[in-house]
């Protein structure tokens, strides 16, 4: 560390930041989840979800602001901007997945492939969770990584079996579109878990 880096005290703020804003991509998952499990809860759940997403994007631009005032930051101000942006980014997909299922109308018959996926969602974000909160340890990191490639690989296999049941037989044109659409948006939210493990993993690589 430098002298001015001893004698200027680092703004430790930050990580009491992301750790809100991970809390906010979980709280967004499990009521992501609840519409799959409970449609018919689905015009209140889609504004719950709303809610979150808008403190989730007030979150980010206070990150985003305090990079600007802080004069030394505990770890390099890119990777701080490129967690809170990557985090941000899964909780706005988790809003729009939110917002397709009501325009698409998905009724009480829920496909069992979407409640997987959205649980699936659910897993990830309690393990991206628990990475952004040990991010000063390389061990936690490394396990939440771990556990996040494992739910994103089962998830594309969920994937991959329910879009080709889809067209099984003579399948209704509109369920097909209905569903295509829904698990794509569902698979395309659990991967980019995947650029939160990434930036998580450069942060703890840089501060081993």
């Amino acid at each position: 560390m430098s002298l001015l880096g001893r004698l200027i005290p680092r703004d430790q703020e930050f990580f009491s930041l992301f750790n809100e804003l991970a809390g906010h991509l979980t709280a967004a998952a499990r009521i992501l989840n609840e519409i799959f499990e409970q449609p018919a809860l689905i015009t209140d759940r889609v504004r719950a979800i709303k809610a979150v997403e808008h403190k989730a994007d007030q979150l980010t631009h206070e990150i985003n602001a305090r990079i600007d005032r802080s004069f030394v930051t505990p770890i390099d101000r890119e990777d701080i901007h490129t967690l809170a942006t990557r985090l941000d980014d899964v909780i706005d997909l988790l809003d729009g997945t939110a917002r397709r299922a009501e325009m698409m109308n998905i009724g009480t018959q829920v496909r069992e492939p979407a409640r997987v996926l959205s649980r699936l969602m659910v897993d990830a974000a309690e393990f991206l969770e628990r990475g952004v909160s040990g991010i000063r340890k390389p061990s936690d990191v490394h396990a939440a990584a771990i556990e996040v490639k494992r739910i994103e690989e089962e998830g594309d296999a969920v994937y991959h079996e329910a879009v080709g049941a889809l067209f099984r037989g003579a399948p209704e044109p509109l369920d097909v579109i209905r569903w295509l659409e829904l698990y794509d948006v569902l698979e395309e939210t659990i991967d980019s878990c995947m650029a939160v493990v990434h930036a998580l993993q450069s942060i703890s690589l840089k501060n081993a």
